[in-house]
């Protein structure tokens, strides 16, 4: 396993020539963190509708994706993590930011099992018209499971500084010190709109061929 450090405290790993960052950054967690267990089930996004049955299976569209996007997750050790939707790796101005509503530790462990799938699900009723993205608070699904909600934030002074400390990486992981240590996972993901109220996210394998997925949902009901 090949990694790289740098002036900026950022330590990487090319993941098109070398292993997969999803292996890497589960054998980073290992080392740092305790694991714990989360039950799964699954559920079904299609057609721009979530069903919650237990033996449901997330489908990704079949259609040409709108646009490929940056996504990035990262959180420290002791904290939740926050996905982060760019246009590019030196986008400053998130598209997204969230906190979603899981801890790292919970990550860890569930990466082991090979796929993560997490949809975000809100009712705007009457009072809330804006664009799906901009809608402030999510009830969130983790591998089938309610397992909170997540808040969409402003970026603060930490996130910039770990965006501007990671624009020169396009797919990777690794962990970088801010105040504490801060482990990350970066990639390129298709962006899907299945129309004003649905839309996804799937990380992008260079090689196809290591059978990982993390896939993001969000729908929004009236």
């Amino acid at each position: 396993m090949m990694m790289s450090g740098s002036t900026t405290g950022v330590t990487t790993v090319d993941c098109h020539k070398q292993v997969r960052s999803w292996r890497l950054l589960r054998s980073i967690l290992e080392l740092l963190i305790p694991t714990c267990i989360i039950t799964q089930e699954n559920q079904e996004f299609t057609q721009g509708k979530m069903y919650s049955q237990k033996y449901s299976t997330y489908k990704k569209p079949s259609c040409i994706p709108s646009s490929t996007i940056t996504g990035t997750l990262f959180g420290s050790r002791r904290g939740k993590v926050s996905f982060c939707i760019q246009a590019n790796p030196k986008s400053i101005s998130p598209i997204l930011l969230l906190e979603l509503a899981i801890p790292t530790n919970v990550l860890a462990k569930e990466m082991k099992g090979g796929s993560i799938r997490i949809a975000f699900e809100c009712n705007s009723g009457n009072k809330y018209s804006g664009s799906l993205l901009s809608m402030p608070l999510w009830s969130m699904y983790f591998n089938g499971r309610k397992v909170g909600f997540a808040v969409k934030r402003k970026p603060s002074r930490g996130d910039i500084e770990l965006l501007q400390r990671l624009e020169t990486i396009v797919v990777g992981a690794g962990i970088t010190r801010l105040d504490e240590d801060v482990m990350y996972l970066r990639g390129k993901f298709e962006r899907f709109n299945g129309s004003d109220n649905s839309e996804s996210f799937h990380l992008i394998d260079p090689d196809s061929n290591i059978g990982q997925e993390l896939s993001f949902y969000f729908l929004r009901s009236c």
